[in-house]
């Protein structure tokens, strides 16, 4: 009971702030939305600026995302969302994004949220696919001609005959 009342003003704060969040949807592109129970959130203790505060509080926000297993994502946008995830993605397919840089929780919060909507994005962007082309036949003939100089230069470097015979 009480998680879903923290969910629920969690939501609130980022609705306030954030134009992409509502109370029950994440907008990630006009044909994506996540449903917030998807993104889980925990705060750790943060390094860096912020005093004895940093001793204290846990503001760091570590945000995790299990893309593999969403249903509100399309398969190919999963599968680009894990490669281009990198490392921030475990063996399970679950997307970890760690945000310390602000010395709040609620900016901190906000951060990684960002970043997993500009993630997403991202792999949402189908990517152009490779046409194959043929090289032209004066670029054939311009390497031919290269090889043939380069040849000749390494051919007078050599020594004629170690023999003697």
């Amino acid at each position: 009971m009480d998680a879903d009342i923290d969910r629920k003003l969690m939501l609130l704060k980022l609705c306030a702030r954030a134009p992409h969040v509502t109370d029950n949807r994440i907008f990630i592109t006009p044909a994506i939305s996540l449903d917030p129970a998807e993104v889980s959130m925990t705060y750790i203790r943060s390094g860096g600026p912020g005093g004895q505060n940093v001793n204290k509080v846990a503001t760091a926000a570590q945000l995790r995302f299990d893309a593999v297993n969403s249903p509100s994502l399309p398969a190919g946008v999963r599968r680009r969302l894990v490669m281009q995830a990198g490392k921030r993605a475990t063996k399970a397919g679950v997307i970890v994004f760690t945000a310390h840089e602000h010395r709040s929780q609620e900016r901190n919060r906000d951060e990684a949220l960002t970043r997993l909507i500009d993630l997403i994005r991202r792999a949402s962007i189908l990517p152009k696919p490779r046409v194959a082309t043929r090289a032209t036949r004066g670029s054939q003939e311009r390497r031919l001609k290269s090889k043939k100089r380069r040849a000749g230069v390494k051919s007078t470097r050599r020594v004629a005959d170690w023999d003697g015979d």
